[in-house]
């Protein structure tokens, strides 16, 4: 049966075919049932999407909302939509990890931050320790660069939340840092506590919302930076029998607690 004057009919009539768009959004503000989507992100919308008003666009604020909205104005940088709908993102991970990594080499940092923030890291902070081949310079105009990373990613995976990266912290800034969170792991090239064993989770994981993954830069660690941690109320951990690159091992850490704790 054919219903005359129907809303959709109506849309497409004055709007013209109306699309549902797959792409995730970032906007800046909400305010009173609209929103205003990030310049980069209007842009694309606008220019590569070959967006029209009245397309139906999936929005995110980038702390843990997402929204279903029409596009109501649209410039080559501006766009705003009204929200249609929202509802909190099931994207994000039932724990919040924060990876805390001794700075490397620009190029792994950066790839780190890119497949972190896809596994669901909700902060990224690289510090200097003993054997960091890297040293701090001009981190300040890396930072954006570095968030800006996270943020792509962060669109790219659908996350509903864009993760913080950091300044470079001190290894006695971090090991404060991380011994705040209900349980932080300390992997030890020279092994440890598993994150499961024999049919168990670690007791430290049981009930935990946030937790601190800690791995080496491409020097590793020493002993008494092992030490320090220990007693900083860390867990000494292991991952395993090889012995991974830095680029490789805070990926394999955050990927198996994800898997562990059923967020993979």
């Amino acid at each position: 049966m054919r219903l005359r004057n129907s809303p959709q009919k109506r849309l497409g009539s004055y709007f013209g075919p109306v699309k549902a768009m797959s792409h995730l959004y970032f906007v800046d503000r909400a305010e009173a049932g609209i929103v205003w989507l990030c310049p980069e992100d209007a842009a694309h919308l606008s220019r590569v999407m070959r967006a029209k008003v009245g397309d139906v666009v999936r929005l995110c604020d980038g702390k843990g909302t997402e929204y279903e909205g029409r596009v109501c104005q649209l410039g080559a940088d501006f766009a705003k939509a009204e929200i249609l709908s929202s509802k909190k993102s099931e994207s994000e991970p039932s724990v919040a990890v924060t990876l805390y990594l001794g700075l490397p080499k620009a190029d792994k940092l950066e790839l780190v931050i890119q497949k972190a923030t896809e596994l669901g890291a909700v902060r990224i902070v690289p510090f200097v320790s003993r054997f960091c081949v890297a040293k701090p310079k001009n981190e300040e105009k890396k930072l954006t660069r570095w968030n800006k990373i996270a943020k792509e990613a962060a669109k790219q995976s659908a996350r509903g939340f864009v993760p913080q990266v950091e300044m470079p912290l001190t290894f006695e800034q971090m090991l404060s840092e991380a011994a705040s969170q209900n349980a932080a792991f300390f992997f030890y090239e020279a092994g440890g506590e598993a994150l499961f064993c024999e049919g168990r989770l670690h007791s430290r994981l049981t009930g935990a919302k946030t937790v601190a993954l800690i791995t080496g830069a491409e020097g590793g660690f020493s002993p008494e930076e092992a030490q320090q941690a220990k007693q900083a109320g860390c867990v000494i951990a292991g991952l395993g029998p090889r012995i991974l690159r830095c680029e490789t091992a805070p990926l394999a850490a955050l990927s198996a607690l994800m898997a562990l704790t059923g967020n993979l």
